[in-house]
């Protein structure tokens, strides 16, 4: 099934929802980011199809896919989107592609389900999706509030870790929750 996209002026992208074959883009796009823990190729691909509605693609001019943002509604709050992934191809990178995939993925989704908030985590060290979010909240005239979500000691210790259970430092920093929110129609 083909999907209409909206080139942005922004970008000079086009920005659509997801489709199936952009799974493997995806996650080659997810991979070569370096930032991201990176999920398996089969889960970009369910990804892209039990949430292309709250999934958005950047593509260039011969429709290959170079960023993406993965999100879905939660269950429990109907009205804020999750952001799970936000990854662009590093040529395209400080472009304004990734703010350009939010913006676009917010008003889809408040068009179609209504949005009262964004949440994402972002760890500490990730100066770049910290930037993109606080813009993102301020292009939307947006609060930000930050907590912990996960702290680094919920999260498994490295594989092949030689230490004894417990004395090895976490492998991954915390997770930050950030709230956006109220936002507007």
């Amino acid at each position: 099934m083909t999907t209409a996209h909206a080139t942005t002026a922004t970008t000079g992208l086009d920005i659509g929802r997801a489709e199936i074959t952009d799974g493997a883009d995806l996650w080659r796009i997810a991979r070569e980011a370096g930032e991201l823990d990176v999920n398996s190729p089969y889960s970009y691909l369910l990804w892209c199809r039990d949430f292309a509605g709250t999934t958005a693609v950047a593509r260039d001019a011969t429709g290959r896919a170079v960023g993406f943002v993965t999100g879905y509604l939660r269950p429990e709050a109907p009205g804020t989107l999750f952001v799970w992934q936000v990854a662009v191809e590093g040529s395209y990178r400080g472009t304004g592609v990734a703010g350009a995939l939010l913006d676009a993925l917010a008003s889809r989704v408040a068009a179609e389900h209504g949005l009262v908030r964004i949440e994402a985590t972002v760890t500490p060290g990730n100066v770049a999706s910290d930037r993109m979010f606080r813009s993102f909240a301020r292009r939307h005239g947006a609060g930000v509030a930050r907590e912990v979500l996960f702290p680094s000691a919920v999260f498994p210790e490295p594989a092949g870790a030689d230490e004894p259970h417990g004395t090895t430092p976490a492998s991954h920093e915390p997770e930050v929750l950030y709230r956006i929110g109220p936002l507007t129609p």
